[in-house]
């Protein structure tokens, strides 16, 4: 008799090999035909809901693994919020104006952009934003990223164009704007200027020079030892190009100066950095005439080292003695704390160099010349002068544009300026800050520290792909109007003809109806020709699409970005809300961190590392990029190689081959009518259910907690270590050689399918497309077109929670696991080779169980050997395995005598005993009797 087909073996159409890359996009029609987002949010109507606003990604090329990561980690939030009862909709955007997209369209434009309207080109711009953002959308939906695709927010938008103008009215409403001459960022290369978070920093060698600035009156009134004498201050600086515009050199008011004299000149610096600044001057001898109190310096003068003009001597607190000398040169067209220290003197806010970076041509020597490219003709004509007291190269940190990634410099222009401090922005957004929930935690002490310390935050910029700056002035006394009614006017023209008619008409078609000068009267005017800081467009897009789409919430649950934007988009969005609003735009501020290969590096097309999705998503599916996401600490950088993905495809295999398994063992079962009460379940199912709840209180929280990392853990380990190297491997004997309808069989299969259907809702938020292939496959009236995404995430079963079975239970298993090691050691020493050809001869201490210690029949399955048996310790064998972690266990193996059942592969007593069976067990011969 063929004894193989009586068993109950594994049946189900659920294949082995996922084929991922074919798959997933079987599943994306399916989720699509079925309008799955628009169920989900008719099925969320009234209740609780999460608002995760969606920070927008820039309309321009494809995505990268970073970008993949962001919507990724997005989308597991989304889902296990909704799938935790809330109604969680999901509103994906795009940022697209600003430079690069320019950049590019000027480049494949060349020449004919000379003959094309300001208008003609905007269109262009739009029509390649247009174009990145239906290759990003279609990008992002292969990622399995659920959201309302349809109908995305974009920064382009007529609606949303009128609205970026209302709330730049606001704050020139409320006396925030202002239009002032300031030295800001500015990109020579892109002819614009920058905001902070559209600079980074990167090493850069530049030249660093000690200058003498020779006293033009005698100091013997600050000190009698200096009367007669050839006095200078000694400036150190890293920026020899800034010195045509020097205009004075700051002190540190509280700092102790002092008068050294080398041959037949003094000179005058920190005492702090003497010794150095001499070492460094290669001075190896000087004689110290006094101290000198700067106090008194003040308002002296000393003779520009390149100029016939004076510089006049001041005091600031920003000099430090972290290096240089103490004395600070200072050009007030060329650096924030010079231009500020500049304005309590009334400085000059003098800045010589034009848009290309170039001196203008009043620059006496360096006329016409680019700026880094003047460093080493102010150098020579220095030393010429006898000005140049030493020459070096230093390797420094230094700002570059993070478009065209080249060094900008400090440049004042007139610019539009929203104000820190005169309204209380600066004070009102730290205030804000600490109502904030930041994770993590060092996220609030960033943005806190940016915010404190930043300038007033220039919103203008000189060029053509943007929202224009609604402004005009007078033609005839040049006084500006934003005004209320103004700004709704025009608002008004955007959001019915977009942005381009600012670009198209005259000053006077765009204003009210008899519009006059509030100062002269005039009716003639101008309009602003600079367009608006791209960060305020995407900073407003609280406004633009939480309160304007009913069905979101302001302010946002939650924001979720790269810990670049603490300067980037959590930054301008603090600042636009709290400026208008008076509080934060979020509740919750989520930061993670940025993508860098195996080693650690970052990625970059030069090193050859960077690893792109689709790459991955043809290789190995999405589900895996997926699955890499939910593996990683994203609060830290993350690690992504070919090794790294290798084994994250093993993980992903072992879990779907574990939820095979129970598939198939599950193929004919009907929870309708095969259902077995917990009551009356075989105890070991019992404690798997136990162990089960364990599991759904540990993802829950992770979930709960954003921390995807330990719901990844969480349900590997389950699948591999609970079910796959325990439970699973103890219930095949049961599942396969039980009678088909026995109680011990159906008892298996309903802790079985509890166990598949609150795994697969479990890990339904990551593995999106495994869950609902999964979902497809199991048994029970369930019908065919409701997705696992319809569900809800699984709760705690407390009727199947049992510490004290579970305390057993861990006992028991770590008996079963030193029988394991007693069972490799015998294997080892070729006493037996599969574990049933063992017969295990057990002494276990009376106090290990009591009497809740399993028997002897128990216990063969539970360790899978072929005879288990019980005996007191004299009488164990000599070489006997002792276990070192349970006290007085000891545990003898040895090779099985009774023949092996033909049908289960036990070795039992019994087998031959039924003459019509006679190469079977009676325990199989009973199977087949039902």
């Amino acid at each position: 008799m063929d004894y193989k087909a009586t068993l109950n073996l594994p049946k189900t159409d659920f294949p082995m090999k996922a084929s991922l890359s074919k798959k997933e996009p079987e599943i994306l029609k399916q989720w699509q035909e079925m309008s799955l987002y628009e169920k989900i949010r008719h099925a969320g109507r009234g209740k609780p809901r999460f608002i995760l606003h969606d920070g927008p990604p820039y309309a321009n090329g494809h995505i990268h693994i970073g970008t993949a990561m962001n919507k990724i980690l997005k989308d597991m939030i989304i889902r296990s919020r909704q799938m935790d009862g809330l109604d969680a909709p999901y509103v994906p955007g795009w940022d697209c104006h600003g430079l690069p997209i320019e950049h590019h369209v000027d480049q494949k434009l060349g020449e004919r952009k000379k003959s094309m309207t300001q208008t003609e080109i905007r269109k262009a711009c739009r029509a390649y934003a247009e174009r990145f953002i239906e290759i990003q959308k279609e990008e992002f939906k292969r990622l399995g990223v659920m959201g309302e695709w349809d109908n995305p927010y974009l920064s382009m938008n007529h609606a949303y164009v009128a609205t970026i103008v209302r709330e730049f009215g606001k704050f020139a409403r409320d006396g925030s704007l202002v239009k002032s001459k300031k030295p800001i960022y500015w990109c020579s290369t892109c002819k614009t200027a920058l905001a902070e978070a559209e600079v980074e920093y990167q090493d850069e060698t530049s030249p660093s020079i000690y200058v003498k600035f020779p006293f033009v009156s005698d100091l013997g009134d600050v000190s009698s030892s200096l009367k007669g004498k050839k006095c200078s201050l000694i400036i150190w600086t890293t920026t020899p190009w800034t010195l045509p515009a020097n205009l004075a050199v700051a002190l540190h008011p509280d700092f102790e100066y002092t008068a050294v004299q080398v041959e037949d000149e003094v000179y005058i610096l920190a005492q702090g950095l003497l010794e150095s600044t001499m070492e460094a001057l290669g001075i190896p001898s000087y004689e110290t005439l006094s101290t000198v109190d700067p106090k008194r310096l003040e308002g002296t003068r000393c003779r520009h080292p390149l100029y016939d003009r004076d510089s006049q001597v001041i005091l600031g607190a920003h000099v430090t003695l972290d290096a240089g000398t103490g004395c600070v040169h200072t050009a007030p067209g060329h650096g924030r704390e010079d231009y500020d220290v500049g304005l309590t003197y009334g400085l000059d806010i003098y800045s010589p160099v034009d848009r290309d970076g170039r001196f203008d041509d009043d620059v006496a020597f360096f006329a016409g010349r680019f700026v880094f490219e003047a460093n080493e003709v102010v150098i020579e004509k220095l030393e010429a002068f006898g000005m140049l007291m030493g020459k070096f190269e230093i390797r420094h940190s230094y700002p570059h544009c993070w478009r065209c990634k080249k060094p900008v410099i400090f440049r004042a222009t007139e610019q539009w300026f929203i104000s820190m401090d005169k309204t209380g922005l600066r004070e009102k957004a730290l205030a804000s800050i600490d109502e904030v929930r930041w994770i993590p935690h060092w996220g609030r002490d960033r943005i806190y520290g940016m915010i404190q310390n930043r300038p007033d935050w220039c919103i203008s910029r000189q060029r053509t792909w943007g929202v224009p700056i609604v402004a005009f002035y007078c033609s005839d006394c040049n006084a500006w109007l934003v005004t209320e009614d103004i700004i709704e006017h025009v608002a008004q023209l955007f959001e019915k003809h977009g942005a381009d008619i600012w670009f198209e008409k005259e000053p006077e078609e765009l204003l009210p109806a008899g519009t006059v000068c509030p100062v002269c009267r005039g009716e003639r005017f101008g309009k602003e020709q600079d367009i608006l800081d791209v960060w305020f467009d995407s900073g407003v897009s609280h406004t633009a699409v939480l309160e304007q789409r009913d069905y979101l919430n302001w302010p946002a649950d939650m924001y979720l970005e790269g810990s670049d934007q603490h300067r980037g988009w959590f930054h301008s969005a603090l600042l636009t809300a709290v400026g208008t609003r008076g509080k934060a735009p979020y509740g919750t501020v989520l930061t993670h961190g940025f993508v860098v290969d195996g080693k650690g590096e970052k990625m970059s097309k030069s090193k050859g590392n960077v690893i792109a999705p689709d790459e991955i998503i043809n290789r190995h599916g999405a589900e895996i990029l997926r699955l890499w996401v939910a593996a990683s600490n994203y609060q830290d950088d993350v690690r992504v190689s070919d090794k790294i993905l290798k084994q994250l495809a093993d993980v992903y295999r072992r879990i779907r081959n574990t939820c095979r398994f129970i598939l198939g063992n599950i193929g004919d079962f009907d929870p309708e009518s095969h259902w077995v009460d917990y009551s009356d379940m075989v105890e070991i199912d019992r404690y798997a259910l136990h162990r089960l709840q364990e599991l759904v209180t540990g993802v829950r929280k992770a979930y709960d907690t954003f921390e995807f990392h330990g719901a990844y853990h969480a349900l590997y380990n389950y699948c591999t270590l609970d079910l796959s190297a325990f439970y699973l491997d103890v219930l095949k004997d049961r599942l396969y050689t039980s009678a088909h309808h026995s109680k011990q069989r159906r008892s298996a299969q309903t802790a079985l399918y509890i166990i598949l259907d609150t795994l697969t809702r479990l890990k339904a938020p990551i593995m999106v497309f495994t869950a609902e292939e999964v979902w497809s496959h199991m048994p029970g009236k369930r019908e065919r077109d409701r997705s696992i995404h319809e569900t809800e995430l699984p709760v705690v079963n407390e009727g199947f929670v049992d510490p004290e079975l579970g305390e057993k239970w861990m006992r028991i298993l770590e008996l079963r696991s030193e029988v394991s090691k007693a069972l490799e050691e015998a294997r080892a020493a070729k006493t037996i080779g599969h574990s049933l050809d063992a017969a295990v001869l057990l002494h276990v201490p009376e106090d290990f169980l009591g009497d809740a210690m399993p028997d002897a029949r128990e216990l063969r399955e539970i360790c899978i050997v072929s005879q288990v048996s019980f005996t007191d310790s004299e009488s164990m064998p000599a070489d006997a395995y002792q276990s070192e972690s349970i006290s007085g266990l000891r545990i003898s193996v040895s090779r099985v005598t009774e023949p092996k059942c033909e049908r289960c592969w036990v070795h039992d007593a019994s087998v031959g005993r039924d003459a019509d069976h006679s190469t079977i067990c009676t325990r199989c011969v009973q199977a087949l009797q039902g």
